[in-house]
């Protein structure tokens, strides 16, 4: 098996005042027009600085995640979570950091939470797979898939490819930074915030080994995502 590099000094990335802006603009682009996106916006560069210089020290802290609960066609409830405009843009530039890392490992028909990839393409493998001969199909779903993601596992994931401590620092605090609910604290020992900008990302790295694991046992498996708290796979023999 081949040797994955590791990376040691990435936090110095993380920090750079362009790629937080970077990171900024996604977020504001993402998050609309709200009012707490517009006051942060009001003194941007001053914000960016002290995030920066938060980084930079070692201070940066995540605030609890806001839980709110939105309901869904079958009458359930989701409760995705509500982060600080801070700890977006923070998430959002370790992920851009780190993503391309992994990226390099994906397994290649994994559609879900990824640039380029989406439900319709896992659709078109789905019909390749026919047209080539496979005539069973396993519809698979993984229930409460962020509220269960083991944090130990998890994190042994990310660590065969990011060994800068630091960057580590910072995920495994925003998996343990807590929910507010009814203006009640509630730690998290397992889970990763629906709604975080880095979950996708860490979703797909902890179910990476899955894929390629069910390849080697001979499924030809397509993984997808058609709602923020759900994967779903497709497995063909």
């Amino acid at each position: 098996m081949k040797l994955k590099r590791r990376y040691y000094s990435l936090i110095y990335k993380v920090y750079q005042i362009n790629i937080l802006h970077e990171a900024w603009l996604t977020v504001k682009w993402n998050q609309g027009s709200g009012v707490i996106v517009g006051m942060y916006e009001k003194n941007v560069s001053t914000n960016l600085r002290e995030l920066q210089r938060l980084l930079q020290q070692g201070r940066y802290v995540p605030d609890p995640v806001r839980r709110h609960y939105i309901e869904k066609e079958n009458g359930k409830l989701r409760p995705p979570g509500i982060l600080t405009v801070q700890d977006r843009i923070c998430q959002q530039a370790v992920r851009q950091i780190i993503e391309p890392i992994f990226e390099e490992d994906f397994y290649y028909y994994s559609c879900g939470f990824r640039a380029g990839y989406s439900a319709h393409q896992a659709i078109r493998t789905i019909g390749r797979a026919k047209r080539n001969g496979y005539e069973h199909v396993v519809d698979l779903n993984i229930v409460s898939f962020f509220d269960e993601i083991p944090h130990g596992g998890l994190m042994e994931k990310v660590q065969e490819r990011i060994s800068d401590g630091k960057v580590l620092t910072l995920i495994r605090g925003w998996l343990t930074a807590g929910i507010m609910e009814d203006d009640q604290f509630h730690e998290t020992e397992i889970g990763s915030p629906q709604g975080g900008v880095i979950s996708p990302l860490l979703a797909n790295i902890y179910l990476n080994t899955f894929d390629w694991e069910m390849k080697e046992q001979g499924f030809a498996v397509v993984r997808y995502a058609d709602a923020p708290e759900e994967n779903k796979g497709c497995g063909f023999r």
